[in-house]
């Protein structure tokens, strides 16, 4: 494709130099051989033949100018987005193995921090953006979705101790909808907010009992029930983690009584 339009362009350059050429020995011949009579009529069959020329030409100037235009704007783009694959950059806070555009780290690529630190995954416009793994040098592991250099979307965080969440993100931090393991054997689903338990959500207790109900700032607040492993349940409002006012308290024999707090 490159050959061919080479070889047109050189076709086009030839032509235009033979006729130049021509025109300049016709006035040449029209100075020094003819008469001043037959220098006006050539001279007139000259300007004739340059409007003809033009004439023609004309109709197609302003489409060839246009698609000349749309051309030079497309190399301007692709001159500006020079993309470099496995290209290694130094950073203020460690080293960078990837894909670069312009300087900046674009596509695939893996991070290596100062402090032990390493990321691998997806960037944009020098950011991490998209899907990746960072691996901490704690021990600690996430997986999951980044938006502008912060964890944001679904991911599973994995520590060290053996404690795993799994769920929404936001901002960096663990909000919405998600699960937590602990590694003594408890369990949390249900609402996040800034890192905490918060909202609506049940927790697991490794001994076998559980509750249902309101959290904030990762303690039971609202309503809610508490199930115990002897079959007996325990209803009422908590406040910072204990119960408040009035609890209806059913045994697992079908007792029913009230408890005040």
């Amino acid at each position: 494709m490159e050959e061919s339009i080479l070889k047109k362009y050189n076709e086009l350059h030839s032509n235009n130099n033979i006729i130049l050429l021509e025109i300049i020995n016709d006035l040449q011949q029209l100075i020094n051989n003819s008469k001043d009579d037959k220098i006006i009529k050539q001279l007139g069959n000259i300007i004739n033949k340059i409007n003809n020329i033009l004439d023609e030409n004309k109709k197609y100037l302003e489409s060839i100018r246009k698609g000349i235009k749309q051309v030079d704007k497309k190399i301007d783009k692709l001159s500006v987005n020079i993309s470099i694959n496995n290209q290694e950059l130094k950073c203020k806070d460690g080293r960078y193995v990837g894909d670069v555009v312009n300087g900046l780290r674009e596509g695939k690529g893996i991070m290596y921090k100062n402090n032990g630190n390493k990321y691998e995954g997806d960037w944009r416009n020098d950011k991490k953006e998209g899907k990746g793994i960072y691996y901490y040098a704690s021990g600690d592991k996430y997986e999951g979705e980044y938006r502008n250099d912060k964890k944001d979307g679904r991911g599973i965080y994995i520590f060290s101790d053996g404690g795993r969440y799994e769920g929404d993100w936001r901002n960096d931090k663990k909000e919405g909808k998600g699960i937590y393991n602990a590694n003594n054997g408890d369990r949390y689903e249900g609402s996040w907010k800034n890192d905490k338990f918060e909202g609506k959500g049940i927790y697991f207790y490794s001994n076998g009992d559980r509750y249902e109900g309101d959290w904030k700032n990762e303690k039971r607040d609202g309503n809610g029930i508490k199930y115990y492993n002897n079959g007996d349940r325990n209803m009422g409002d908590y406040s910072n983690n204990e119960p408040i006012g009035k609890h209806v308290i059913l045994k697992s024999n079908g007792e029913v009584f009230t408890k005040n707090y």
